[in-house]
């Protein structure tokens, strides 16, 4: 059974070792963070400090949106999107690595404090019971601030989160 983590599409385009875990993975993606990869392809404003790693990045993204606009990839995530908090089909990146669309919706129970792709991925890790996996450690420590109850891993920590089964329901 895969480890499942609540990401934003942008990070398996960022960080290429998401896509070589050391044990099978499934990410769950609001599907806001997808629509988002569409704002950040056209951006003039870079999204690494590098001009050479901003062009792969951007590369990436366009790669990701390709594979989810194939016909079979495209008909799961409409799917997805007829029901509130519905779940894509696995959509399969390799033999270890799978992604599902969440219909995730900002239902503005955590007020002010987050924006609102923040607010999904915060709500999908408490609704799916699942751990959330970012590399912004400011946001980290609003979460904590606010107390709210999930499970964090930052970027650095990925395969500690693989490899330890410690995401149980309480």
């Amino acid at each position: 059974m895969p480890r499942t983590l609540v990401t934003e599409a942008v990070m398996i385009a960022i960080y290429g070792q998401l896509l070589a875990p050391s044990a099978p993975v499934e990410y769950l993606l609001p599907y806001t963070t997808v629509v988002e990869l569409y704002e950040l392809q056209t951006s003039l404003d870079p999204l690494m400090e590098s001009k050479h790693e901003d062009q792969h990045v951007k590369k990436k993204i366009s790669q990701m949106l390709q594979y989810f606009e194939e016909p079979l990839n495209q008909k799961k995530i409409r799917r997805a999107l007829q029901i509130p908090w519905a779940l894509s089909s696995p959509i399969l990146l390799s033999d270890l690595v799978s992604i599902r669309i969440v219909n995730a919706l900002d239902t503005a129970v955590l007020g002010e404090l987050f924006d609102p792709i923040e607010t999904e991925l915060l709500l999908t890790s408490q609704r799916f019971k699942t751990p959330l996996l970012t590399d912004q450690v400011e946001w980290i420590s609003r979460i904590l601030e606010a107390k709210v109850p999930v499970q964090i891993y930052d970027i650095d920590d990925f395969e500690y989160a693989v490899e330890n089964n410690d995401f149980t329901e309480s």
